[in-house]
């Protein structure tokens, strides 16, 4: 077996040293035996040991026994007044602080080592504020049932694609040369920092299953096995994408069909093998009948019949399928306006509800397209009260800047989760199975879901490419924990701890830097991109730079039907495609109508006219240009923001770390001056509308 060594010069990300040194230097005790447990003995090894009514710093398991007691032996065991002991919610943990003592209560094993770092996170934003920590009592507990990242990983480099899909950060951590890894370093690395935003399930491999990593199911076993050990030591569970095909690709039947005893019966086989050497195995995540992935439509079965074969063979062991309702028609004729890929997902999957098994959740993409810097969220969120949905984002920056640009995606998520879709619950209380109710009507909730996103880590030694794009990793973690989370306030957290060490003096001029240059990129890379939530508008196949037309007269589906008089996709009940009738009330309506709907999600749903009056009352030729114009010259302040921190470079911000920064901002600059003036440039040349401000177009 090839051995292949991990990187050792790789960055701490936001677990540096410093970070756990506040507790590190607290007189500490653990109670209780865990695997988790375990590990936090292992963060606090440099600590001194006292007696756990003594210790400065305790950690312990709080079972359900002990809280209903009060009085408990475990409260006496810790020096704590009788009755102190906190309720503590399933999977949550506890914060008790007390005459300079803190006490770390955890549901499991597995909440208490996340109480250990949010205590940890606490003493970093308190030293960042300079506002020490009263004491009292915190309790935290997981909004999501499921907080998953998924990795589109190859064993092997894929011609095409490379090793990691939609990359943009190196190669994979776990697999290298068609296996894995056999050191794991970086994999027990990385499983500590999603620990500390709460992530609880990784899936290893890419949902575009070719036929190597299809094996990891059956002779990559052991291997698979390894890799669970390192993620279970921080509290992770693991799946595996796998392919439909499976049976036919690797079990040697004839068929796939879901509805064949046999097809059954090799699922359940192979299940039982993947949970006799992984016990705590999570379950698959599928991709079926999607790009040219097979399914059960070939059999002539529906999504359902397909996802519920593989329920049945994870079911006896607690098992989840994770069924993505990526499905659409990629062989669309550019001709065709009836056809429209945004209805697709919603016309697959909204008829079946009901029908899936309950440890099925159906994973939705957050729009009805591709992770489009700017599109409504998906209608099939709401579309299925009975049955279990997760809602989708991509940390990985496929279609906002390949990880060259800063663009910072907390506020994009927080308005997805926030936002009320069937006019009552919002996106987060409808994955989370919230029970909704208001006006004097309840409304049942759904089954609970979860989240997941694609990860945007790779071996690189800042783990993310670019290093600010490590927010983007912690910032799903904690919104997934805890969604109500302001997306300034966990930039500021992150801050805190990746910078813990830099020192009183350098720590504010870091963190006023940081927000100026990462608190607005989102809206600051959509003004130079594709306008108005039209999408898109990418060089075909990479999805990097600017293509206007690129993808325009393709059979994926991606238009923005620009001519001489207008742009825009139409898509209402009246006159287009009818997709506006997929949503609830008020939406259905809302986006119906020019009059109501959005400025940023126009061009999404109607065609209109480049005189069209936006709300803000430029039209729509005009925002274009204004726009795109204005997003660039922002970056003129992003640069000297960053360039204020010169001297702190080789002291408070490595130097390696500001090499690569400088890099990528430089890059950020000519791909959006690129993207400026080639959309300004396409838009002038359709309609023939000058800029009034008479700034140069090409």
């Amino acid at each position: 077996m090839t051995t292949h060594t991990a990187n050792t010069a790789v960055h701490p990300a936001w677990l540096p040293d410093a970070a756990l040194a506040p507790l590190r230097t607290r007189t500490v005790a653990v109670l209780g035996e865990g695997v988790c447990l375990d590990t936090v003995r292992a963060e606090l090894a440099d600590a001194r040991p006292a007696a756990p009514a003594e210790a400065t710093l305790a950690v312990a398991r709080l079972d359900a026994s002990d809280a209903a007691a009060g009085t408990s032996d475990l409260a006496a065991a810790l020096g704590l007044d009788p009755g102190a002991l906190p309720t503590l919610p399933a999977s949550g943990f506890a914060i008790v602080r007390t005459a300079g003592r803190a006490v770390v209560l955890g549901a499991d094993d597995a909440a208490a080592l996340r109480g250990l770092y949010a205590l940890a996170r606490e003493h970093a934003v308190a030293a960042l504020r300079s506002e020490p920590h009263p004491d009292g009592v915190t309790t935290s507990a997981p909004a999501m049932p499921l907080r998953m990242l998924d990795h589109w990983d190859n064993m092997t480099v894929h011609p095409v694609m490379g090793q990691v899909e939609r990359g943009y950060s190196g190669g994979s951590i776990f697999f290298a040369d068609g296996e894995v890894r056999t050191d794991l370093s970086r994999v027990r690395a990385y499983a500590r920092l999603l620990a500390a935003t709460g992530i609880d399930a990784v899936a290893l491999n890419n949902v575009n299953v070719h036929a190597r990593e299809a094996r990891l199911l059956t002779d990559g076993l052991p291997d698979v096995a390894r890799v669970a050990a390192q993620l279970r030591a921080y509290g992770i569970r693991t799946f595996l994408s796998v392919s439909f095909g499976s049976p036919r690709l690797l079990g040697g039947l004839d068929t796939n069909d879901p509805l064949d005893p046999g097809v059954a019966a090799w699922w359940a086989e192979a299940a039982n093998a993947v949970y006799d050497v992984v016990p705590d195995f999570g379950g698959f995540l599928v991709k079926a009948d999607s790009e040219g992935q097979p399914g059960p439509f070939a059999y002539g079965r529906s999504h359902a019949d397909g996802a519920n074969v593989l329920a049945a063979a994870l079911a006896p062991h607690g098992g989840t399928v994770l069924w993505r309702a990526f499905v659409y028609n990629h062989t669309q004729d550019w001709r065709d306006r009836s056809t429209d890929r945004a209805r697709a997902a919603y016309d697959h999957f909204a008829p079946l509800d009901g029908a899936f098994a309950d440890n099925v959740i159906v994973q939705v993409k957050h729009g009805p397209m591709d992770f489009q810097v700017r599109e409504p969220l998906s209608p099939v969120i709401a579309a299925m009260p009975r049955t279990r949905v997760a809602l989708e984002l991509q940390v990985t920056q496929e279609y906002t800047g390949h990880q060259r640009h800063v663009c910072y995606l907390a506020p994009a998520w927080r308005e997805y989760l926030t936002f009320p879709l069937d006019g009552e619950r919002t996106v987060a209380e409808i994955v989370a199975g919230t029970p909704g109710g208001g006006a004097g009507q309840a409304r049942p909730s759904h089954p609970a879901g979860g989240i997941a996103a694609v990860s945007n880590v790779g071996d690189d030694e800042f783990w993310t490419g670019h290093p600010l794009a490590q927010a983007n990793l912690y910032a799903f973690g904690r919104l997934a924990w805890d969604p109500t989370l302001e997306p300034d306030a966990v930039l500021e957290e992150w801050i805190a701890l990746t910078f813990a060490g830099a020192g009183p003096a350098a720590l504010p001029r870091i963190r006023a830097a940081l927000h100026a240059v990462m608190a607005g990129s989102w809206l600051r890379y959509e003004g130079y991109t594709a306008p108005l939530g039209v999408g898109f508008m990418v060089t075909p196949g990479t999805h990097y730079g600017p293509s206007v037309d690129g993808y325009e007269y393709s059979p994926w589906g991606t238009y923005h039907f620009a001519d001489r008089d207008g742009v825009g996709v139409d898509r209402t009940r009246a006159t287009g495609t009818g997709y506006t009738g997929q949503y609830p009330a008020p939406w259905r309506d809302v986006y119906e109508s020019r009059r109501t709907c959005p400025d940023e999600l126009l061009l999404f749903f109607h065609h209109v006219p480049y005189d069209h009056v936006l709300h803000s009352g430029k039209t729509v030729i005009q925002h274009v240009y204004d726009s795109r114009a204005d997003a660039v010259a922002e970056l003129d302040d992003v640069d000297a923001q960053w360039e204020s921190l010169a001297d702190l470079v080789g002291t408070a911000i490595p130097t390696a770390l500001d090499t690569r920064v400088r890099e990528r901002l430089a890059e950020q600059r000519r791909s959006a001056v690129e993207w400026r003036d080639q959309v300004r440039s396409y838009f002038f040349r359709k309609s023939g509308v000058p800029d009034a401000t008479g700034r140069r177009i090409y």
